[in-house]
């Protein structure tokens, strides 16, 4: 983009854009997009104040965005011998039996964990034998294997009540935990199917807290440097935001009652951001750096009308594309996939065809040139503003 190309069109010269040859100067209006500038221009706050109110009522959808996981006989879209295999499994044998709790402990405080471990929720516990060796003992009437110890620790399968991927296995896990960590010196923990599963939406949690934040502050930065502004990169920010609130709503209504998918992955909301945020703020530097050319020669509203309607193409181009390639993802048999698919490629379309084309510049027009501030265009001689 720096080196190969421009040394290109150089080399070819205005015969690169054949069929048309742009003169010095000129502006390549298209005709859509000049009458959506228009549109605009003639009620600025009316399209924000509309456009916001629907994407903040799109938000609302994401009181169904359940994004704590997805049970394991339900996380494919396509037949799976796993599954299968699974849900015969749970037809002859109690159906948290092969995913149990495992305790570790000090050997010490066996007796108090086993004790310690016997919370609602948990159906049986008892120290983990070698399979083989009990069955021998057991055929050949011999007294079951002593617990096996390795480095002075020793391993507790408790089993639970409910299947290892539901909220109520966590509850209990939950319960564990704390239970067993009262015993003095067993330092025990507690891990297996359903406790790592905890300990990722724990973790999910913890990085949406933590990573959105941090982008955020990111983008700000770079955005006031490249606008040498500061109210313009807060008014993208918050554009932008709005668009990815209003794509998760979206989604929890399309997964739970039009896919019919059991949940959403943890990681979802955090991954669909930092796609979302980072092709929504390309869109508004395009736009914005665009305006704030225009604004230098043409005066702040003139300017804004400018940019969007020699942009709109590009732009939009641009986003469906992006949207597309993401949703080639829904073509792999995950619902993990399919929802990542949806999800970011519903929210660059959003952002392309809704977000940068009406609710951005119409703030811009709206609040005038004080979003420069405290640039030199805030200063702009009130003759330009035409």
């Amino acid at each position: 983009m720096l080196v190969l190309l421009p040394a290109a069109l150089m080399l070819l010269g205005r015969a690169a854009f054949w069929p048309l040859r742009p003169a010095y100067g000129s502006v390549a209006r298209e005709p859509v997009w000049s009458r959506v500038a228009k549109g605009v221009g003639r009620r600025p706050r009316l399209v924000w104040t509309v456009t916001a109110l629907v994407l903040a009522g799109l938000a609302v959808g994401m009181t169904r965005l359940e994004a704590h996981g997805v049970p394991r006989t339900e996380s494919f879209l396509a037949p799976a011998d796993s599954v299968t295999g699974q849900t015969v499994l749970g037809q002859h044998f109690p159906v948290a039996a092969a995913a149990p709790a495992v305790i570790i402990a000090r050997s010490g405080g066996l007796d108090a964990v086993v004790a310690a471990a016997r919370v609602a929720g948990v159906t049986t516990v008892e120290p983990y034998l070698d399979p083989l060796e009990k069955y021998d003992n057991e055929r050949l009437g011999r007294p079951a294997p002593a617990p096996k110890v390795v480095d002075g620790l020793v391993r507790i399968d408790a089993t639970l009540s409910d299947a290892p991927d539901s909220d109520a296995a966590v509850d209990t896990v939950r319960r564990l935990r704390q239970a067993v960590r009262t015993v003095p010196g067993a330092d025990a923990r507690v891990g297996g199917y359903t406790a790592s599963n905890l300990d990722i939406q724990d973790t999910a949690q913890r990085d949406r807290l933590v990573i959105i934040p941090l982008v955020l502050l990111v983008v700000f930065v770079i955005l006031g440097l490249l606008l040498r502004a500061v109210l313009a990169p807060l008014l993208l920010i918050a554009t932008v935001v709005l668009s990815f609130l209003a794509t998760l709503g979206v989604s929890g209504v399309m997964f739970r009652d039009v896919f019919g998918f059991a949940g959403a992955d943890s990681t979802l909301p955090l991954s669909a951001f930092v796609f979302l945020v980072a092709l929504g703020v390309d869109y508004n530097i395009f736009l914005m750096t665009r305006v704030r050319e225009e604004t230098a020669r043409r005066g702040h509203r003139e300017g804004t009308l400018t940019a969007l309607a020699v942009t709109g193409g590009v732009i939009t181009s641009a986003g469906v594309v992006l949207a597309a390639t993401f949703a080639a993802l829904a073509v792999l048999p995950l619902v993990f996939l399919a929802e990542l698919a949806f999800a970011v490629s519903f929210g660059v379309l959003l952002d392309a065809l809704v977000v940068r084309s009406l609710l951005v510049p119409a703030l811009t027009i709206d609040y005038g040139q004080i979003i420069w501030w405290p640039g030199k265009l805030g200063a702009t001689p009130k003759s330009l503003e035409g």
